[in-house]
């Protein structure tokens, strides 16, 4: 049931996010033949339109990042706080089933998002040298990571990939926990929601400040120097990749339990 559930919402949400994501690229090469062309010409019409195909390059940027965001907020809320609700919760699917079509399909337009931003930029900035350059800079680090780091940096992918998604996982349902919360109230849901966003974000941080106050610094450098042990720069990137996953692991796990708790056994639709 989770995979028709994903690929229900991978199409409602594509038909709003390509023709975002084409836009957006269409702006880029906008902009490029701006900047290497209409600004520098004598005529103050052609400046004036260039300007302003920059501009837009910028506003999609946002628009695209905006757009994601709210994508993301409106899915959940609408699916499964609203009139849909009744609907949804009557599938042959459970709430974590529920949720989790939700959290998948945000997170991969999230790291799209990232994607297409940074691949727009490089169209706005792209030229003949500057393309030659960049491939002649691709080559000789793919051949320094074949050479010498080709399992390091293959693991050290996997780990980014790995960070990246539990990372949007993480943001997404701190919004969902709150609205899950707010809307088990039965009047001004969306206000409760908003309310309980900043209390569970103070209260995380808060947990978070005391529990790294109450790490005894000085035991845990008299044991790292009992161990004595040395570790290499790329051994120290990985457990520090590794430790960045599990706090967002539990970060997560956190809001999750809180989100499917509130949608199983106080969620208001009335």
């Amino acid at each position: 049931m989770l995979r028709k559930l994903l690929k229900h919402e991978f199409r409602a949400t594509a038909r709003i996010m390509v023709p975002v994501y084409l836009v957006l690229l269409v702006t880029a090469l906008g902009a490029n033949f701006s900047t290497r062309g209409i600004l520098e010409t004598p005529y103050a019409v052609l400046n004036i339109l260039g300007s302003l195909l920059v501009m837009a390059f910028v506003v999609a940027i946002m628009a695209v990042c905006v757009v994601s965001f709210l994508l993301m907020i409106q899915r959940f809320y609408k699916n499964l706080l609203r009139d849909e609700g009744y609907l949804m919760l009557t599938l042959p699917a459970s709430i974590h089933q529920q949720v989790w079509s939700k959290l998948i399909v945000s997170s991969v337009w999230f790291i799209i998002t990232g994607v297409v931003v940074m691949l727009s930029f490089v169209m706005m900035a792209l030229d003949v040298s500057f393309l030659e350059e960049m491939v002649q800079v691709l080559q000789q680090l793919f051949q320094d990571i074949t050479a010498y780091y080709a399992i390091n940096g293959t693991v050290l992918l996997l780990e980014l990939l790995v960070l990246a998604f539990a990372g949007c996982i993480a943001f997404c349902l701190q919004f969902y926990a709150a609205l899950a919360i707010g809307h088990s109230f039965s009047n001004h849901k969306f206000a409760w929601s908003v309310a309980f966003f900043f209390i569970l974000q103070f209260a995380s941080k808060l947990v978070g400040s005391l529990l790294l106050l109450s790490l005894n610094t000085s035991l845990i450098n008299s044991l790292l120097g009992s161990l004595d042990f040395r570790v290499s720069g790329m051994t120290a990137i990985h457990i520090g990749m590794g430790i960045l996953i599990a706090v967002c692991v539990v970060y997560s796990a956190v809001f999750y339990v809180i989100t499917t708790y509130f949608l199983k056994k106080h969620l208001n639709l009335e």
